[in-house]
């Protein structure tokens, strides 16, 4: 009897209907990607940059349109700020040092950069930004001289660290007195501050210096503006952050790496060990673990972002597990791929991240998979021109839902909700003193 039903067609496609989903279920995994629709299946999700802001920052009235205050007829004294990192980790301590100058009645001597081999790094302050321009856009704001007096300048700078000093620290209170003392000093601005005690004057010296007076060198503009152009058009920017130092440092672990990318993290942890358990899970679900390539290319996939979108990978050396992204999204381009070889190995550190910044600043849309220092001052000089296609990738909705068992459509349908909710309300911006919120 059995025989003679198989011999029926209908059977046997039902037959080969009811095996293909015994497989699916016997082969399905805790992993986030199974169950994962196709893109086809995304249809009635709008692209999440088609969705109209409800809420947007821009420059606050009292910075731009209003004339600084006149500065004081003597200065207290020289200010040095001693910058250290990453570019913009540099820019972010150069532009609250300004701010510190002004409120201390200071003249502001041009920075120091750290020469740091870690980062490849041996360009300063010059070598990036236009010297002219940005003594041109702070007159009236702060001082600024490129040379000390010579009575002045035979003399190392009294050394003030402010670096580790957080919450109620008081520059006029713990630095003044050593300024007016040794009337030469660097600083290195604390890590918290809080601008929202200082002067408005003191404010719109850090705003006009953060967001109005760095400028990049003619050079490095004319190498960002040729990546502009050699870009397809339109393109989004990825700051796609996951090298082995980084994995390294946020203490998280990761199943399913290549045994290189596995090595190059252990090469990095140090002292630092992963964390494990409850305290690992709780570490994630607070957002601390960045998102890997794939899981990057699983959240763009869930925004209805289109897997032949044209890709501008704004990263820096060492990134691993690429493959994970381009293996979804192929239309993928990088700094190495549009120039020269004789202009990529002319780079440094901060030169290849000011280049990074460069197109972000400019691209048509820019998503970021870590909060970082790039991240925020590239949504802010977007919020200046009036550019607002930014977004912050969540890895805290991300790491919740998933460790809830949430897989397949559901997790692309709750992961799509937050990341419209932020959106249209820009949350998570965390926008400088010098941004307002505007209803629209």
């Amino acid at each position: 009897m059995i025989a003679l039903l198989l011999k029926k067609p209908w059977v046997s496609a039902v037959l080969l209907i009811c095996s293909f989903f015994l497989i699916l279920s016997l082969f399905s995994t805790s992993s986030p990607f199974s169950g994962v629709p196709s893109s086809s299946f995304f249809s009635d999700r709008p692209e999440i940059w088609s969705l109209k802001r409800v809420v947007e920052w821009r420059p606050c009235r009292w910075w731009l349109q209003e004339s600084p205050s006149p500065l004081p007829a003597q200065t207290n004294g020289f200010i040095r700020v001693d910058c250290y990192g990453g570019l913009n980790q540099m820019r972010r301590d150069f532009c609250d040092g300004v701010g510190i100058a002004r409120l201390l009645n200071a003249t502001l001597v041009l920075p120091k950069f750290e020469v740091a081999a870690y980062w490849n790094e041996s360009s300063g302050f010059g070598d990036v930004f236009d010297v002219d321009y940005f003594i041109e856009q702070m007159s009236g704001y702060v001082q600024v001289v490129k040379e000390l007096p010579p009575a002045v300048a035979s003399k190392e700078p009294f050394r003030v660290d402010c670096s580790k000093r957080k919450g109620q620290f008081d520059y006029v209170e713990s630095v003044l007195p050593s300024l007016l003392e040794h009337q030469y000093i660097s600083i290195t601005p604390a890590m918290s501050q809080r601008r929202d005690r200082y002067p408005l004057y003191a404010k719109a010296a850090h705003c006009q210096a953060c967001y109005k007076a760095l400028r990049l060198t003619k050079y490095l503009e004319k190498k960002g503006s040729e990546l502009l152009q050699a870009i397809p058009k339109p393109f989004l920017s990825l700051h796609l952050r996951f090298e082995p130092d980084m994995v390294a440092y946020s203490q998280c672990q990761y199943s399913g790496l290549s045994a290189t990318s596995m090595a190059a993290i252990e090469a990095a942890r140090g002292d630092r060990k992963p964390l494990t358990g409850e305290v690992a899970q709780i570490w994630r679900n607070r957002g601390k673990c960045p998102l890997t390539p794939n899981e990057t290319a699983l959240v763009l996939q869930a925004l209805s972002i289109s897997t032949d979108t044209n890709i501008y990978l704004a990263a820096g050396d060492g990134l691993m597990e690429l493959e994970g992204f381009t293996s979804v999204y192929t239309n993928v381009v990088t700094k190495s791929s549009l120039l020269s070889d004789r202009d990529f190995n002319s780079l440094h550190g901060n030169t290849k991240a000011a280049l990074d910044y460069y197109v972000s600043i400019n691209s048509d849309y820019y998503i970021a998979t870590f909060f970082g220092n790039m991240d925020k001052m590239v949504a802010a000089m977007r919020a200046v021109d009036g550019v607002y296609k930014s977004l912050f990738l969540s890895r805290r909705a991300f790491a919740t839902l998933t460790s809830k068992g949430i897989r397949g459509e559901k997790l692309m349908d709750e992961l799509w909700k937050t990341h419209r909710d932020d959106f249209v309300m820009s949350r998570g911006y965390a926008l400088s003193d010098c941004f307002c919120e505007f209803q629209l």
